[in-house]
């Protein structure tokens, strides 16, 4: 049995990155047909685009802002060149954001994912994602589909139904929350229902904690995750070598530091910044507001493509402090200001019964007016009142949390 869903995912890492940035110029083209593209990234020139240094120049484009672009230029926000009616599907998620299903095969790039967990052509899969206006359902199942499965289009919820299908169709696979593949067997096991047919599992939209991972193994499922978005569908999955997650292909995959569009150094946390390739609906720098970190090194699995931590937290910080709101943004203008400066962790407490913020900042040498001339830039930039502490490199966790409210 193959190893590797295609030869994609064995590329020496300067063929991929030589494939990706290749590709890229077409792509920035076909994305400013759509006006609000134009405007984001009117005075580009797309044939410049060709490194990652280059599209770091690109500004980003934050999830956070999507459901009111859409709702001021329904229904894609102007991000989308082709009509609606060029799309196979059309979804919505909380916001509202609204997300279009490209009609070619594996529009969300789930196939090799799936395929990593060890799902095969002719596999019975049971899809438990909502199918209801989300696309959850639908990038679960073109995926399986495109692999060559079957897939019982379940929904979550009803275990009753749920295991009469399992019982009749003897699905050898389940996608779905790890908490309701848990439910399930829970309730199969009080109910003395039949559900060993179940022997691998792909899981994604909630935590899966090793806890977990170990229960649901000592029942005999063979259980992966991926990391996936409505937007996107998957960025990454886990492999057999159970070390962090591959980036998927057809990706291009930044960590940046919250609050920018700066790439982290090597091993830092930051934020999950993604640009795809895909001519029907382009995402260009799209900042998720997720966490991750990079893995050093290549994947025991023989997949040469970056690797990731995982989810590791959200990187919208923002919080009130007196009744003022204080945004990532603001701590990196303030590390912009001070370039000698490294890490920064802006902490909130409470002095009493008034909000206080001190501005931590890493800096190997630092001159004696440092802390006086960082805490004028927090006043400045905030406009709160506010102290700068000097603390030496390595003293901040490395954990991509630049705002830590601690009231």
């Amino acid at each position: 049995m193959t190893a590797h869903y295609d030869a994609l995912e064995t590329r020496d890492p300067a063929e991929r990155e030589q494939d990706l940035f290749g590709r890229l110029p077409d792509v920035l083209r076909t994305a400013v047909r759509a006006p609000a593209y134009a405007a984001l990234l009117q005075g580009i020139d797309p044939q410049d685009i060709t490194t990652r240094a280059a599209l770091a120049q690109l500004p980003v484009l934050r999830k956070s802002e999507l459901p009111a672009l859409h709702r001021a230029a329904p229904p894609f926000g102007g991000f989308v060149a082709q009509a609606p009616g060029a799309f196979s599907r059309l979804f919505t998620s909380p916001g509202p954001i609204f997300e279009p299903e490209a009609a070619h095969t594996d529009p969300w790039r789930g196939a090799r994912a799936l395929f990593a967990s060890g799902f095969r052509s002719g596999d019975v899969v049971l899809n438990t994602f909502s199918y209801h206006l989300t696309p959850g359902g639908f990038i679960f199942d073109a995926s399986a589909r495109a692999l060559g499965c079957a897939v019982i289009p379940a929904g979550p919820g009803n275990t009753e139904a749920q295991f009469e299908l399992i019982e009749a169709y003897r699905p050898v696979g389940y996608s779905g929350t790890p908490d309701f593949l848990k439910i399930l067997l829970d309730g199969a096991a009080s109910a003395g229902r039949d559900v060993s047919s179940l022997k691998r599992a792909l899981v994604s939209g909630a935590a899966f904690p090793p806890s977990l991972q170990a229960e649901i193994k000592a029942r005999g499922i063979d259980a992966y995750q991926a990391f996936g978005t409505a937007d996107l569908g998957i960025i990454a999955y886990e492999t057999s070598a159970r070390e962090g997650m591959v980036v998927n292909e057809e990706l291009i995959f930044e960590i940046v530091r919250p609050g920018t569009g700066d790439p982290v150094a090597d091993g830092d946390v930051g934020e999950i910044v993604v640009t795809s390739l895909d001519p029907a609906h382009p995402w260009i720098r799209l900042a998720l507001g997720d966490l991750t970190a990079a893995l050093p090194g290549l994947s025991a699995c023989g997949r040469t493509n970056m690797r990731i931590k995982g989810w590791m937290g959200r990187a919208d910080q923002t919080t009130k402090v007196k009744g003022m709101f204080v945004r990532p943004e603001q701590v990196a203008e303030i590390g912009k200001r001070h370039p000698e400066l490294g890490r920064l962790r802006l902490v909130v407490t409470r002095t009493g019964e008034t909000d206080a913020m001190t501005l931590k900042a890493e800096c190997a040498s630092p001159a004696d007016s440092l802390s006086e001339a960082v805490t004028a830039s927090l006043r400045s930039v905030t406009k709160l009142g506010g102290n700068a502490e000097i603390v030496a490199p390595g003293t901040l966790p490395n954990d991509g949390k630049v705002i830590a409210d601690e009231r």
